[in-house]
């Protein structure tokens, strides 16, 4: 498949409001491509060469960029960033040349040269990766360099999720989303989509049903629902075990020794490899009698001297690239470990959780505890019980309770009754935080007009439309500093028109869109319905809000697409009109 073929199908799927035709349009495109060109397109489409847990990094900053596009069009750099303040996206600009490509490059040809650009490392490779840049953009349509830029610096978003090339590859086996299913199956055990459209062009249904875990390709983690109260947990549930809910970094740990040199890698919650930021962990890992294993656990930094938690904010420090060894030394982290999803070249997953556990149990049976610890988990029979446990956890400073069916299988990639959240209560008569996504903000008046935000409009994720829908507008709860942080996260995502997979009333566009990836923690006093808003809303129904929203710091470990959703909004509703 040529690039020019590929860049006219994204450049009108860029233009398309209905996730159908998308879904169509891009299940046409998978329809034409070899298997292949079907991996590079189903990542290219996500704006990236590889899966998230592998990483794209071109090194090419956007002020880089400017200077080779005021090359490309033989324009100084100061009217290239005049352009940019009126265009928001140097893509776009590149799309406006006038130059003629010498060649049409394919989909594979592009892959090579950008794999080949991302390798340039070393003294010099900034200037040597320009002129490769420079190039490559020569040698195609002005189009096709607008893409090109796209992806180089990490902006091509075409306004729908994985989830929607699932349904698309699924339109182009059977014509219909009727086996969405099963390949959404194989996504959850294998969370790389570019290999899930190579297999699912290559072998059909019948190769997607023998798609099984791979050490070092992440599992899409399960999910907890919520319930407000012991009680109507135990309703649920019957007989259950209760673990603390603890307020770390969840963490899928993957084990391979079975080749010379030990490979470990740690997955956080949205799929993205933080192995650098455990160094301290890696020998006692290692040293587990296994060959090959996957576990989950939460990694939290832990004071032996007091034996507390040190709050969220204190382990997102480990969060980075640089001298981690003496935040480690510093902070340092401890890993309880709460499942099992592969032991020894044998799937976990249809296991009962008191097997699981079991195994567990047994693999860190003689294990050092100093840095790896299994969580305490206690039978629960009875409200009057858990209620006590809850409050005796909560007595210590932790969130809660994660509730578990015992002889529930391990379900990667849903949010069902499985796992239910027991967190404690605070003011106000909706009882639990909620994650939602950033989606625009508005200019500032009086002191913060200085800060160039005043307030930033929040959504939810609807993944039945693939769609992110207002649920309120935030103006509270953020010191002075964090304002500023918050505009500069939001200014790196902002865009000219709005997301095509943001719904949004007429009335509550902010000044400024943001692509929906920022997650913030956000409380309320409650959730009311609302004739403006979109979460939930449809011909029929009025849609949800929230009353008194303030912002209580980020999710970094969340992605905008495991944010809450409306599904969770509405049942946090019902819960609120019991209570």
């Amino acid at each position: 498949m040529k690039l020019r073929e590929l860049s006219n199908y994204f450049t009108e799927i860029a233009q398309i409001a209905s996730r159908t035709e998308i879904t169509q349009k891009l299940a046409e495109l998978f329809g034409k491509a070899t298997p292949h060109e079907a991996q590079i397109i189903a990542n290219l489409s996500q704006g990236s060469l590889r899966p998230p847990y592998e990483g794209t990094q071109f090194n090419i900053a956007e002020r880089s960029m400017k200077k080779i596009l005021a090359e490309l069009l033989d324009i100084s750099p100061e009217a290239i960033t005049a352009l940019a303040r009126q265009e928001g996206d140097l893509g776009k600009i590149a799309a406006q040349g006038t130059w003629q490509g010498s060649a049409s490059l394919t989909v594979i040809e592009l892959y090579d040269a950008l794999t080949a650009l991302e390798e340039i490392v070393g003294t010099g490779s900034q200037d040597e990766r320009a002129v490769a840049l420079k190039k490559l953009l020569h040698q195609v349509s002005p189009a096709e360099a607008g893409l090109i830029i796209r992806i180089v610096l990490g902006k091509l978003r075409l306004g729908f999720s994985d989830m929607t090339l699932i349904d698309a590859l699924s339109w182009m086996l059977v014509g219909d989303k009727s086996v969405r299913t099963k390949i959404e199956h194989a996504f959850n055990i294998c969370a790389d989509i570019g290999h899930i459209a190579y297999v699912a062009r290559h072998d059909g249904i019948e190769g997607l049903e023998k798609i099984t875990i791979v050490v070092g390709i992440p599992i899409r983690p399960a999910a907890a629902e919520r319930l407000p109260t012991a009680a109507d947990i135990i309703e649920k549930l019957g007989f259950c075990m209760a673990q603390p809910k603890l307020d770390g970094f969840r963490l899928q740990i993957h084990i391979d020794k079975t080749k010379k040199q030990p490979k470990l890698h740690f997955f956080s919650r949205n799929l993205l490899d933080m192995s650098s930021m455990f160094p301290d962990l890696v020998a006692v890992l290692e040293a587990l009698p296994v060959k090959t294993c996957i576990m989950e656990g939460e990694a939290i930094v832990f004071d032996e001297a007091t034996g507390s938690f040190t709050p969220f904010q204190e382990t997102v420090k480990r969060k980075r690239k640089h001298d981690i060894e003496s935040v480690a030394e510093e902070l340092p982290i401890k890993l309880f470990l709460f499942d099992i999803l592969y032991l020894d070249g044998e799937s976990q997953l249809n296991r009962e959780h008191h097997t699981r556990y079991a195994a567990l149990k047994e693999l860190l049976a003689h294990t050092d505890r100093s840095k790896i610890e299994l969580i305490e988990e206690r039978p629960m029979e009875t409200a009057a019980q858990l209620e006590a446990y809850f409050y005796e956890t909560v007595g210590e400073g932790l969130e809660g309770l994660v509730v578990k069916r015992d002889k529930a299988h391990y379900q990667p990639g849903k949010r069902n009754f499985n796992w239910i959240k027991l967190k404690r209560q605070e003011t106000g008569s909706l009882e639990d935080t909620l994650d939602l996504v950033v989606l625009g903000y508005w200019s500032g008046k009086g002191k913060r007009a200085s800060f160039g935000i005043g307030a930033f409009l929040a959504g939810v994720y609807n993944p039945k439309h693939d769609a992110f829908e207002t649920i309120c507008k935030i103006g509270t709860g953020l010191t002075d500093a964090e304002w500023i942080e918050l505009k500069k996260s939001c200014d790196k995502l902002a865009v000219a028109e709005q997301p095509h997979n943001v719904v949004c009333p007429k009335d509550l566009k902010p000044d400024v869109w943001v692509i929906p990836e920022i997650v913030v923690l956000v409380r309320a006093d409650e959730i009311t319905l609302s004739p403006v808003h979109t979460a939930g809303k449809t011909a029929h129904t009025l849609g949800y809000a929230l009353r008194f929203p303030r912002f209580m710091g980020y999710r970094l470990d969340k992605s905008a697409l495991q944010a809450t959703t409306v599904a969770e909004v509405k049942t946090l509703q019902q819960q609120q009109k019991k209570n």
